[in-house]
């Protein structure tokens, strides 16, 4: 037993022996030989820098991988609330981007039909009001849904009232009575307003290079030439109230422009196969529908 003993101690005492043996590390110039660094090492210094650096070179993949995107690729790590909650947003976005947009095919194929005279001012009367109630679906909505709507409603709100703060847009819904127009020119009306002839709006006899006024503020959506009207402006307005100016023969602002009521946007004109003759056609439309400019506008 003692011997054994003995024979464990002396294996220890040779094993410190050789972990404290004094090395030199000498590096030379491989040409001249010359010695350009001398450097005394011990094994044991040499396992401790080598713990060290493995010790440090672990905690920084750690950190690496628990604060920064590497995570993602680690397969079973961080896919937790984070995760669920980023794709709950980007599902929402997503939501929102689908509504705008079919929000803007629907309004720029009522304006194409707009432009083309394919307007349905028709009124479906032989339903009853029964039928037409009883079509009617409560559609259940979700709560990530219902949140994104609230979003969208304020958003609204905001942009309105920041309107309303530098123009006479307004974010109430005013009928067309209460809202003040301004003639775009002031002549002779020369052919009335007849729905039933796909007529939406009044010809107006004007001097030559007259200046065509926008009726309201507004946004310029739509100043091109068409085959059939030419040189035409559409402005949008508040309370979705759409003008039209149409057969100008030059346009002086352009589409995304913002104009105030009695600004000029147009030189009268003769343009397009549908005009037969120096005039205006303007139209005024609310709702989606077009109304008499007469009933709101003096010319």
């Amino acid at each position: 037993m003692a011997a054994e003993h003995e024979h464990i101690k002396s294996r220890w005492e040779r094993l410190k022996k050789r972990l404290r043996h004094t090395y030199r590390l000498v590096i030379m110039n491989n040409e001249t030989f010359e010695e350009v660094g001398s450097y005394r090492l011990t094994l044991l210094n040499v396992y401790i820098f080598a713990s060290t650096v493995l010790v440090l070179v672990a905690v920084l993949v750690v950190l690496a991988v628990a604060f920064t995107p590497l995570k993602r690729y680690m397969p079973g790590y961080g896919a937790g609330g984070d995760g669920r909650d980023q794709v709950e947003s980007l599902h929402r976005q997503v939501v929102k981007m689908e509504k705008q947009l079919a929000a803007q095919e629907k309004y720029a194929e009522n304006i194409k039909r707009i432009l083309t005279n394919n307007v349905d001012t028709s009124i479906n009367t032989n339903q009853s009001p029964s039928i037409l109630t009883d079509t009617l679906q409560e559609i259940p909505v979700s709560e990530s849904e219902d949140e994104l709507r609230q979003e969208v409603e304020l958003q609204e709100v905001g942009e309105a009232a920041q309107r309303s703060r530098t123009t006479n847009f307004s974010p109430r819904d005013v009928p067309l009575e209460q809202m003040y127009f301004t003639p775009p020119v002031n002549g002779e009306i020369s052919a009335a307003y007849m729905p039933d002839r796909k007529h939406f709006g009044v010809d107006i006899l004007a001097p030559k290079n007259t200046a065509v006024k926008a009726a309201m503020d507004g946004y310029i959506f739509f100043s091109d030439w068409t085959l059939e009207t030419g040189n035409t402006i559409g402005i949008q307005h508040a309370n979705n109230t759409i003008t039209f100016y149409k057969h100008n023969s030059v346009l002086l602002k352009k589409a995304g422009s913002f104009v105030k009521a009695g600004e000029a946007v147009a030189i009268i004109g003769n343009t397009g196969t549908l005009s037969d003759g120096p005039h205006l056609h303007f139209e005024l439309w609310n709702r989606g529908k077009p109304v008499n400019p007469t009933d709101f506008i003096s010319f």
